[in-house]
This record gives C-alpha cells, structure tokens and sequence, in this order.
C-alpha cells in the first residue's frame, strides 16, 4: 500500500486535498486545532471547494465553537453548503480525511502534523463507505453562531460602516474571542466599539439580538459590567415618547486613544 506525506502542517495538507478536487471530503475526529486550522484553509482557498463533511466529537466541537472568532468563520461556509458538521457516534475513530480516491491520516510528532496518504482503491474504497454510512447516522452539531460576513454586513447597513469598520478591526487583533474570563468575547467588543462611536445601547443590542449574537438582556448585563469596571460610560437621550435612551461611550482615555488594532488590548489590561 504506497503513502505519501502530506505536507508537515494541517494547513498544507488541507490545501493538498482541496487541489485534487475531490466531489466530497470527510474530516473524521479532527482534534480541535485541525477544525481551526480546517476553516482557515477553507475560507482562504482560492477554488472550487469539495463538499466538506466534518464528523467530529461532541465535547471537541462545543469547545472550538466557544470562540466566536472560529465559530463564525465556520458559519460562513456552512451558510454557503460547503462544511457541515455532524456528531462522531460512540466509536472511536482515528483522526483523518478521506475522499473517494484518498485516505490521509493525521500524524502528529515533534511538533509537526502532517498527513499520511494512501490512494490504495480496495483500502480507500473501504474507508470512503464505512465514513459514509457513520456519517449518515450521525446527529447535526447546532451551530448557534452567525455567519461574520453577515454580522459585519448587518453592523455597516444597520448601525454605521465606521462600527463595522472598528469591530473588524478589533477582531482582527485578537487570537481568540471566547469570553471566559481570559479575553473578551463578541458582545464586550460590540459595546466597545459602539461606545468609541457614540452609538445607542438600544441600537447595538437590538441588531445584536437580531443577527443571532446575544439577547438584549446579555447586552444589558455586559453594559452594566463594563460600566462598573469603568471602561464605558452613559448619557441619556430624551425621546419624544417613553424612557429615555442610553448613549454609550468610552470612560477612560486610555481606551479613546487607542486605534482599533490595539482596542481589545487595551481593555484587556484594564479587566485583568
């Protein structure tokens, strides 16, 4: 049975397998690092991309899709038909790709991850089928996250381009965006920047709550958090009918200051 390596990094050999073109590819147990490295190489591939079929575990998934950065960058090509993501059943699997021609292990030693491949039909033929029927009575991993191509859109269309503009930014700054106590997460960063242009609580948190982010009650408690930390701050707008609104803006000049690629840092350092 003849193998061939694959690349010394999951991006490479992803980028391999994309350029053979195949019909249909199945990413079975990916470790968490593969799934990032997966939507990365997926998103940033210039092609024609196969029907990508992710059969992974479940606890695997939750905690990769906990960071909005990946989860919503896998959002987009699930809103495009190009990944979906299934449940891995109690068997064990080996973590691998396999196609209809291929079969790639992922190995891992001295740092490195590449892939083991073998074209061998009567071994790849096996592989392809046993996947495929695992696959077909696999569950739908719920991925709760919106696509970033539609947040970034719906924050320039509904609140201003100079939001989307900074929100982008600040993301683009951030290795992850998971919230658990050790970095921001995707409703800090959408207040931030929605204070450093003087926008409305209620604005922010109804688009917010629209595009699928957060309730408007998780915009309200983080508000009142930021608040009491003294990153942001309030004013109130009167309006013609009801209470009055709550504009945001930023409490400290350290913040104000700062463009957006050093934004989250910034308040990084003031939580911590």
């Amino acid at each position: 049975m003849p193998s061939n390596l694959l690349g010394t990094n999951v991006e490479d050999v992803f980028g391999a397998v994309f350029a053979a073109e195949p019909d249909a590819l199945f990413v079975v147990n990916p470790a968490g690092s593969t799934v990032e490295q997966l939507v990365d190489a997926a998103n940033a591939f210039d092609g024609d991309l196969p029907s990508i079929r992710v059969l992974g575990d479940e606890r695997t998934l939750k905690d990769v899709m906990d960071d909005f950065i990946v989860a919503s960058n896998t959002a987009n090509l699930v809103e495009s038909s190009d990944l979906e993501l299934r449940v891995l059943g109690d068997d064990a699997r080996s973590s691998m790709l396999v196609t209809e021609d291929q079969t790639v292990a992922l190995l891992e030693a001295g740092g490195l991850v590449g892939g083991l491949a073998t074209d061998d039909a009567e071994f790849t033929g096996t592989a392809y089928d046993s996947i495929t029927e695992d696959w077909e009575g696999a569950e739908q991993f719920n991925l709760r996250t919106p696509a970033i191509d539609r947040v970034r859109q719906t924050l320039n269309d509904e609140i201003s381009p100079e939001v989307e503009d900074d929100f982008s930014g600040v993301l683009q700054s951030m290795e992850t965006a998971r919230g658990d106590g050790d970095g921001l997460d995707e409703v800090t960063v959408s207040l931030l920047v929605a204070a450093k242009n003087r926008e409305l609580l209620y604005d922010i948190s109804k688009w917010g709550e629209d595009v699928g982010i957060a309730s408007k009650a998780t915009f309200s408690r983080t508000k009142t958090k930021l608040e009491d930390l003294g990153l942001i701050d309030t004013e109130k707008v009167p309006i013609d009918v009801g209470r009055p609104r709550l504009r945001l803006k930023l409490a400290d000049d350290r913040l104000a200051d700062a463009p957006p690629a050093e934004l989250a840092n910034v308040a990084q350092s003031m939580l911590t």
